[in-house]
């Protein structure tokens, strides 16, 4: 037997055994928060699931899904890889958030899609950070509710924070990014099966359908944002509708097996219109069903179910876990857990050093859905919270969770998403730092 290999496996049956042996059950029954913690944990878990799993991931893991098949390598290399114009490829990704409004969850199946398409890793870093942080919903909601001086630093912050942070993944790791583009100068053109335009509009629907299905109502009761939120779901089902018309045109699908998938689609939009995710399910089953079952010529359709799935089995397992931890430690927003929310209220106090690096860890740290953090923060802000941390909190926990790291590292590695981490939180440190020196003057 070589015991090379297996003393890894060996000591995590040892260790797992000892925590059993000495597991502290009687300490554990008499602990309320440790007890609360585990119901936290399990809310969290229920609330993940019914806010981001159908609307959220779903529609990602499709786009991912086809990145990985109707985009080529070479093309990806040519305007994301190491060779690519510098200014296009960060100009691009570092302002991706300002279409996509997901977390830091949902973006992670479109980064996973980029990167093992060939992109750098400059680019891709850039728009893992960029995604969650420039949305622009959130960059309102926070002028509008935290002030205008708060919503500008975080968009001018969430900007330059992608630039540099993907030029120092790029910098950091640069042997490894002359490897890819000596690969990437030793691929032949790409075959071009369709026009790009016919792509851009089969990606742009599908987009389409993400953003709006998950467009967060306004805290105004007028005005534009207010009207789209009115108007989500007429929006999304017309995008839905060119998808399908998209697919039956240029992607050979038949026309009356589309008819035949959407028509419970239909129907239950018109017999349940309160309910309008239960439509959506249907349109997810119904499109993987046609790309599982398709018996296109060229395979594109098949492949392109093969890759979303195998993009959700790897991710959703890590989500599921990351969650409970999340839940488990810091409990949901106003719902205390293993750590109470007052000493984190003391922590974050003033502009000192302290204070901005504890707010970028628990930022970097804790999850936080889409729009959350704005109310969050202005309930720690009443509680005493400073300018500083508090701007330090919102350029580090939109783009990160511990579920975001966990798949992180499935896709890059530990010592690449070690880096990213700890340059999201220096650079957070940093700008709460200088923000809250200028707002006390």
């Amino acid at each position: 037997m070589d015991w090379s290999r297996e003393w890894k496996p060996l000591a995590a049956i040892i260790a797992v055994f000892i925590a059993c042996y000495y597991l502290p059950v009687e300490w554990l029954q008499q602990a309320p928060r440790v007890e609360n913690a585990l119901w936290e944990s399990l809310y969290l878990v229920k609330w993940y699931a019914q806010e981001h799993v159908i609307l959220c991931l779903i529609p990602a893991f499709f786009i991912a899904g086809a990145v990985g098949v109707f985009v080529s390598q070479a093309s990806v290399m040519k305007y994301l890889g190491p060779k690519a114009n510098k200014f296009l490829a960060y100009g691009v990704a570092s302002v991706s958030g300002s279409i996509l409004a997901v977390c830091s969850c949902t973006i992670l199946p479109l980064f996973a899609g980029i990167y093992r398409m060939g992109a750098g890793l400059g680019p891709a870093s850039a728009f893992l950070y960029s995604g969650p942080a420039i949305n622009i919903l959130a960059i309102v909601l926070t002028g509008a509710v935290l002030g205008p001086s708060m919503g500008i630093a975080r968009a001018v912050g969430a900007v330059s924070f992608a630039i540099v942070i993907g030029v120092c993944m790029h910098f950091f790791f640069r042997r490894e990014e002359l490897e890819k583009s000596e690969a990437a100068a030793a691929m032949p053109e790409p075959e071009v099966s369709r026009p790009l335009w016919q792509n851009a509009l089969y990606f742009a629907s599908m987009v389409g359908i993400l953003v709006f299905a998950n467009w967060g109502q306004s805290s105004e009761p007028t005005g534009v944002w207010h009207l789209i939120y009115q108007m989500k779901w007429p929006i999304s089902g017309a995008l839905a509708l060119a998808l399908a018309v998209i697919l039956v045109t240029w992607f050979n699908v038949n026309k009356w097996r589309m008819l035949l998938a959407g028509l419970p689609v239909l129907l239950l939009a018109l017999v349940f219109p309160q309910y309008p995710s239960l439509a959506f399910v249907a349109g997810a089953i119904g499109l993987s069903v046609l790309t599982a079952t398709s018996d296109d010529e060229d395979g594109e359709l098949p492949e392109w179910f093969e890759t979303t799935w195998d993009f959700a089995k790897k991710i959703l397992p890590l989500l599921f876990w990351g969650v409970l931890i999340a839940g488990a430690l810091l409990g949901r927003p106003g719902h205390e857990a293993l750590i109470p929310s007052e000493w984190i209220a003391q922590m974050v106090g003033g502009n000192s050093l302290q204070a901005n690096l504890f707010a970028s860890v628990v930022g970097a740290f804790m999850y936080f859905a889409t729009l959350t953090e704005v109310p969050i923060l202005q309930g720690l802000i009443g509680s005493g919270m400073g300018q500083g941390p508090a701007l330090a909190l919102l350029l580090a926990g939109p783009a990160l969770s511990l579920p975001n790291m966990l798949v992180i590292r499935s896709v890059i590695g530990t010592k690449k998403t070690v880096v990213f981490v700890v340059l999201v939180i220096i650079m957070a440190t940093i700008s709460g730092l200088i923000y809250g020196s200028l707002f006390t003057l």
